[in-house]
């Protein structure tokens, strides 16, 4: 019973957000019983621009470190508000989530560039927290029991507790600053005056991933409207096999 449960509860996952979460998974197990290591996941230009281990431009987005409380928190952070994104304000317009995906992570890379980050995991759920929070200004949240907020305050909430852990907040600061220039271009600028919509989403993409929508201008041809259709390909159509 607890398997068909997980096994709905898996099936039931955006497409998108079972895509990244897997991949993230299997990678950390790929890892734990040593089938590859982080020396061949881990962004290096070098490698990537030199030896074109093209691998390492999107392996370095999946690996979230060992097993621990850490890889565990990043885990339920990146299922929940990715997958509240895509069931949310991109319902229906996976594309977009896509090109959001695909916009976050050249930014990223472009900053990894210039700075010693090895692994763009983190950052990159710190975005998708970002974008979310900034979409559901109202809504009130509970860190551990102990602070109360709005949810515009969880990526810097998230930082402060990465500070208390001890670790970095480069990687925070990343993502928060990645999620704003997402933000600011796709929902704040174009509702400026004179502004305008510049994260226009590929047509290939929209092709991919989007079911194209009837038009409701459409006229059938007389010859395919239900009225005109014989008697016989009627009763066809309404029987069903016993």
């Amino acid at each position: 019973m607890a398997y068909q449960g997980f096994a709905q509860e898996y099936l039931g996952m955006p497409a998108v957000t079972r895509a990244y979460t897997t991949a993230c998974v299997l990678t950390t197990a790929a890892v734990q019983l040593e089938f590859i290591t982080p020396f061949q996941l881990y962004f290096n230009p070098d490698l990537i621009f030199r030896k074109f281990q093209i691998w390492r431009l999107i392996t370095n987005f999946l690996f979230f470190g060992p097993l621990g409380f850490s890889f565990f928190f990043n885990m339920i952070f990146l299922y929940r508000y990715c997958r509240m994104l895509e069931e949310g304000s991109f319902r229906g317009r996976t594309a977009d989530f896509v090109f959001m995906f695909l916009f976050g992570g050249f930014l990223m890379t472009l900053f990894g560039l210039f700075a010693s980050l090895f692994f763009l995991g983190q950052a990159f759920t710190i975005m998708l927290v970002y974008v979310w929070s900034r979409r559901n200004p109202y809504i009130r949240m509970n860190f551990f029991g102990l602070l109360n907020f709005q949810a515009p305050f969880l990526p810097w909430v998230l930082m402060g507790f990465s500070l208390l852990l001890g670790n970095s907040i480069i990687i925070d600061l990343l993502g928060i600053a990645v999620g704003h220039i997402y933000y600011f271009l796709e929902d704040v600028f174009p509702n400026q005056p004179g502004g305008k919509k510049l994260l226009l989403t590929p047509s290939f993409l929209k092709m991919v991933f989007d079911t194209p929508e009837e038009d409701p201008n459409y006229n059938p041809l007389p010859e395919d409207r239900p009225e005109n259709q014989p008697r016989g390909q009627d009763q066809n159509h309404q029987q069903h096999p016993q």
